[in-house]
């Protein structure tokens, strides 16, 4: 099969495409013919060693997929439309090639209608969006949601499934993107630069979630936002080291917590696909852009998505493209 794929850690350049030996699926497993994968910035973090877990080279790179089960198993029929989007780490190999092995208990069927380029562009953002927002979170309805970062991808799911939940978003985002931002939900939305004021007189009992996906962490301003037993989810910024003012949290009862979707259970992932099924049958959850790309350009893509190019836009590539 053709794959794009790795033979050592380091930058885009590393990335070769070319054939490998087909996945032969293991106890638990079942064989999916690739039909689109999404090049995701964590499929950059694992190539380059910033996110350390065990390959086995070649590695095949690429988080997620769509496809067609290739053979029955495990439950699940050929032709059968399939997703996941947790391959490509720990041991597991990735989604970026004609065929995959995945386990059984990490692949979930599509909602009928729905087109695998799409789908592929919003699996990783929403199921990131639905742990950060409810499992770690703990969003309850009539809330007030603060999201950072609102325009972008996982933002823009943030948005997406608060509103649907019935809670109240405040957003940040450039002007330019104020109105795709309302367009999702938010109920007020905001130039990411303007001071911490403003987003005060927004929330005047104050914030009651807060996750800023840009990465900038300014906990001075988001405790200082905290309603009473507020929380703050920190889901980017690998190596941030923001000042954090302990003694107004601990005032607050509030409470701060680290979110890694990698580090997500099995049971987690399942609970998240459940509600990007039911986002993605509604029509909810959509990417604002994409861009298809043969798998030969996988090295290509990681470099324009390291090099701030996209904007929201979504690379996904295409095996049967070449």
């Amino acid at each position: 099969m053709r794959a794009a794929y790795i033979e050592q850690l380091g930058s885009p350049d590393v990335i070769r495409h070319g054939v490998l030996p087909a996945p032969v699926p293991g106890p638990g497993e079942v064989l999916v013919d690739v039909g689109a994968t999404a090049v995701d910035p964590v499929d950059g973090f694992v190539r380059s060693g910033r996110f350390r877990t065990p390959l086995q080279f070649p590695f095949v790179i690429g988080r997620d997929l769509v496809g067609t089960v290739a053979s029955a198993a495990e439950g699940f029929a050929v032709g059968e439309a399939v997703w996941c989007n947790s391959l490509g780490h720990d041991g597991r190999q990735g989604a970026a090639a004609e065929q995959a092995a995945v386990p059984a208990d990490r692949l979930y069927r599509l909602p009928a209608g729905v087109p695998a380029q799409e789908a592929v562009a919003v699996l990783h953002p929403g199921a990131t969006a639905y742990l950060a927002l409810f499992t770690h979170g703990g969003l309850r309805a009539g809330e007030t949601v603060l999201v950072g970062g609102a325009a972008g991808n996982v933002g823009s799911a943030l948005v997406t499934l608060a509103a649907r939940a019935d809670a109240r978003v405040i957003a940040t985002a450039s002007p330019r993107d104020h109105e795709h931002v309302r367009a999702l939900g938010a109920a007020e939305v905001v130039d990411y630069r303007d001071p911490g004021d403003r987003l005060a007189a927004l929330a005047p009992h104050g914030v009651d979630l807060h996750i800023d996906t840009s990465g900038r962490h300014d906990l001075r301003t988001a405790v200082a936002l905290l309603a009473h037993r507020g929380r703050i989810v920190l889901m980017a910024g690998t190596e941030a080291e923001p000042v954090l003012p302990v003694g107004p949290l601990y005032m607050k009862d509030g409470s701060l917590r680290g979110f890694v979707i990698s580090h997500a259970t099995v049971a987690e992932l399942a609970e998240a696909a459940v509600c990007v099924n039911d986002h993605l049958a509604a029509g909810l959850l959509r990417p604002r852009a994409v861009e298809v790309l043969p798998l030969s350009a996988a090295a290509e893509a990681h470099r324009r998505m390291e090099r701030g190019e996209l904007h929201g836009r979504r690379l996904v590539l295409d095996p049967a493209a070449g």
